[in-house]
This record gives structure tokens, C-alpha cells and sequence, in this order.
């Protein structure tokens, strides 16, 4: 497994108009960022773009898998990120338009994520200042 670095170079000129993306290498592939959200991995120079329920009939009314890798104990599948059609490649405006999809289904992932409560502040037992003792004026 790997990635070339021309493939990822190839991949970010033709997301130039998505705005700003970034690669950045993750175990034995790339994994693409939009706005800090992955949208994209990429191993073995082959694309997968991140899907969820409103998105995967898309990928799965063109016969494409999801990323699955081999472990130890087999294979396995991670269904939040199916490959791309190889020819995307070759349409820059479908290409664009298919990863938009897939960085819109990143935003409501991360949306739909519980956001962590605050976490509860310790408070130390707070030392009472020493007073002196006041005098009263004479008089």
C-alpha cells in the first residue's frame, strides 16, 4: 500500500476550486481535509470519498466498494469512506461536484457528533487571605 506523490499533487490541483484542502499522510495513505475534516483518504492511488446515509446510493448505484483493508484477523471495511469512480479523473467538473458531496457529508458528520460538555472546573480549597487584626483609633 501507498500513495504517490504525484497522484496526491494530481489531486489537489483538481480540487483547487473546492478551496482550500489539504493532504496529509495517515498509516499507509493520505487522507484529504477541507476546513480541518477529512473527505477524502487515498491509498494504493485510488480515491475514497467519505459517505453516509444520503450519499452512498450514489456509490453504490455505480458498484463501488467501500475502503476495506487486511488485518490479522481479515479484512476490514469501513463504511464511511467507498471509493470514487476512476473516472472523475477525467471530468474535472463531476470530480469537483462529487467531492463537494463528500465535504458536505464531512460537515454533517461532524455536526451530528455530540459536542463534549465543558469539563467541570476543580477548584482547590481556596486559602482564606490572613487578616491583620484592626486596631481601633484611640480617642
Amino acid at each position: 500500500m501507498g500513495v504517490s506523490g504525484e497522484f496526491t499533487e494530481l489531486l489537489l490541483d483538481m480540487l483547487a476550486p473546492v478551496g482550500q484542502v489539504s493532504a496529509r499522510r495517515m498509516f499507509s495513505g493520505v487522507g484529504l481535509f477541507h476546513a480541518g475534516l477529512m473527505f477524502g483518504l487515498v491509498v494504493d492511488d485510488t480515491l475514497y470519498l467519505k459517505v453516509d446515509d444520503r450519499t452512498r446510493a450514489d456509490f453504490e448505484a455505480e458498484g463501488l466498494p467501500a475502503f476495506s483493508y487486511a488485518t490479522q484477523q481479515g479484512r476490514r471495511t469501513i463504511q464511511s469512506y467507498w471509493r470514487a469512480p476512476e473516472r472523475l479523473l477525467d471530468d474535472t467538473d463531476e470530480f469537483e461536484a462529487w467531492c463537494r458531496s463528500a465535504i458536505a457529508t464531512a460537515l454533517r458528520a461532524d455536526r451530528a457528533k455530540p459536542k463534549s460538555a465543558p469539563k467541570a472546573k476543580t477548584h482547590k480549597a481556596q486559602r482564606q487571605p490572613t487578616r491583620k487584626p484592626t486596631r481601633k483609633p484611640a480617642g
